[in-house]
């Protein structure tokens, strides 16, 4: 068995072989035979911060940095909906009914791939469709789950829910009760757009926050935690 598991490894693309998004949704169901044919048909970019991600019909898997998700009404006003953090993956097998956009937040690096070749490989491998739609339904809990937030928790319950989100997803493996630091991919105003709040109000909660040795903030969008477990606290699920 061992033996051959390492055969089946060695027939993987090298460039394949240390990349992270290989044991996502998309890449981990694929065999060393599809991962190859689509390493043939990829491509490697980086987008800078603030460019707004084509929408082409490719998929992508997001190996560095933040992509932003919204939605612009007929009035010119903006609403974010979510975010992709890596080694996440955008792209989607049915066209949306409304336009998604999607933008980098900070500097991204993305592995794409032509929508026709996963679609091919989705009717080919059953394991594929069924990684997709676990992810699928993985986003729509995350999404109820922010319905809750934004509908019911109060300002500082929003935004100890937002920080311990951007956490969980800057270090996935992260201990609960260790200490973590990241920079915020978002400004005050982004963070006050997606929770429904005033920058004030995000301004004063993020304040509260330090005062109560819940984070430490550096520079406006260095944030440290004592530990994720202390945060959790402060989000009143």
């Amino acid at each position: 068995m061992a033996a051959r598991q390492d055969a089946q490894e060695a027939d993987v693309p090298a460039i394949c072989k240390p990349c992270e998004a290989r044991q996502g949704e998309l890449c981990s169901a694929f065999n060393a035979r599809q991962l190859a044919e689509l390493a043939k048909a990829s491509s490697r970019h980086e987008i800078l911060a603030g460019t707004e991600l084509s929408d082409d019909g490719t998929y992508s898997n997001l190996l560095s940095g933040v992509v932003k998700l919204t939605r612009n009404l007929s009035d010119g006003r903006q609403q974010i909906l979510g975010f992709h953090f890596a080694p996440d993956f955008l792209g989607r097998p049915f066209k949306a009914k409304k336009s998604i956009k999607a933008q980098a937040l900070t500097n991204v690096t993305l592995c794409s791939f032509p929508g026709t070749v996963i679609d091919r490989m989705i009717n080919e491998t059953p394991e594929l469709g069924r990684r997709l739609l676990k992810h699928a339904l993985s986003e729509l809990d995350d999404a109820r789950d922010w319905m809750a937030a934004l509908g019911r928790k109060t300002a500082s319950e929003k935004v100890a829910s937002f920080l311990l989100m951007v956490a969980r997803n800057m270090d996935p493996a992260h201990h609960p009760q260790s200490s973590i630091s990241f920079d915020l991919p978002l400004t005050r105003a982004d963070i006050a757009d997606f929770l429904g709040l005033t920058i004030e109000t995000v301004s004063r909660e993020f304040s509260r926050l330090r005062s109560n040795g819940a984070i430490r903030i550096a520079n406006k969008r260095h944030i440290s935690l004592a530990s994720i477990a202390r945060l959790e606290e402060r989000c009143g699920d």
